[in-house]
């Protein structure tokens, strides 16, 4: 696909057939103790996630450090091997894919990572950086290869005359868009980013995320972006999807999620985000959750949230709630919704 293709309809319709279908998705990482490593039990950092994410539209996940967005993005990308589910992407189970037919299915997915100083090896130009997917897959060769850099360099906006570079001498955004770069590369059709603007100064965060909806027009592509940037995922997001304790419990329109919401725990979470009119701001109720989040590898028996639920009723301590819809497209695991 040419970086100067026609520009596409960057919100998809409610009809558009899905990408990406994940069917009770499981990623557990197993815990050993003791002098012979016996296995003991497994952190369930993702247990149980059924969701679609259509073509052409931005889904945002979020939730609190360790809920397991991240591994959630690395699972959908077969970075780990999930413990159990489906993953189908565009037809094709590549949940138990393996070799060859795994390699051949990587073009199409990629990943902007977190951190961008520890994502580019920094003994490598950027040229070199940009370039190794190529490499890797065998496309492109000698000049065209350059040619091709160099328009992936300018399609992120930075000069093509950087091509010799190295990462230390560029500001954050700047090597952010170097991986944005790398992303593209191989011309994907999904692109997990995993809080690609968390590392970054908030003067630069805008330009790297109005980079990318930019990119998702021209290109056609389809996004999951991790954030815990409740306000960012309101600009960027077609939908939402909220993550506790490696369980979803709500999925919405972004306009339905954040004007009506429905599970006790993503109230709480938009209680907590800065209204910037102090009128509304000091008149506003937060939300103030208490206890810890529970060990992920010893949760609740109930509902994942019941432990510091303000809403719980006994029903929550003992029987997990079904994910369902109540509306239509809007999705909830909570026995009172």
């Amino acid at each position: 696909m040419s970086l100067e293709a026609a520009e596409v309809p960057a919100k998809p319709a409610a009809g558009t057939p899905p990408l990406l279908r994940v069917e009770n998705l499981q990623m557990h990482f197993p815990v050993y103790k003791g002098i012979l490593r016996r296995r003991t039990g497994a952190v369930r950092a993702v247990d149980g996630l059924t969701f679609e994410i259509r073509k052409g539209e931005t889904l945002g996940l979020v939730g609190e450090s360790g809920c397991g967005k991240s591994t959630t993005g690395r699972a959908l990308l077969r970075l780990y091997k999930a413990t159990g589910g489906r993953i189908v992407f565009d037809g094709s189970d590549i949940a138990s894919l393996e070799g060859e037919a795994l390699r051949r299915m990587r073009p199409r997915m990629q990943m902007i990572f977190q951190d961008p100083q520890a994502s580019l090896n920094p003994r490598m130009t950027i040229g070199a950086i940009i370039a190794e997917p190529l490499v890797e897959h065998s496309l492109y060769k000698g000049e065209a290869r350059k040619r091709r850099v160099r328009e992936l360099l300018d399609a992120v906006g930075l000069n093509p005359d950087y091509i010799n570079r190295y990462p230390h001498e560029f500001s954050g955004g700047q090597r952010q868009r170097i991986g944005i770069a790398r992303a593209l590369a191989l011309d994907p059709d999904f692109i997990v980013c995993d809080e690609p603007i968390a590392a970054l100064d908030v003067s630069i965060q805008a330009q790297v995320v109005n980079l990318l909806e930019d990119l998702q027009r021209k290109l056609g592509l389809t996004y999951l972006f991790i954030s815990h940037d409740l306000s960012m995922i309101r600009h960027i997001a077609d939908r939402v999807a909220v993550m506790y304790l490696g369980k979803m419990v709500e999925l919405a329109d972004v306009a339905t999620l954040f004007s009506a919401p429905k599970h006790p725990y993503t109230r709480a979470l938009l209680s907590a985000v800065p209204v910037p009119d102090p009128a509304i701001e000091a008149e506003r109720r937060r939300i103030i959750l208490k206890g810890d989040i529970p060990d992920p590898a010893n949760p609740p028996a109930g509902c994942r949230f019941c432990t510091r639920c303000p809403e719980a009723i006994e029903r929550c301590f003992t029987e997990e709630p079904a994910w369902r819809e109540l509306d239509t497209g809007h999705k909830v695991a909570c026995h009172r919704a």
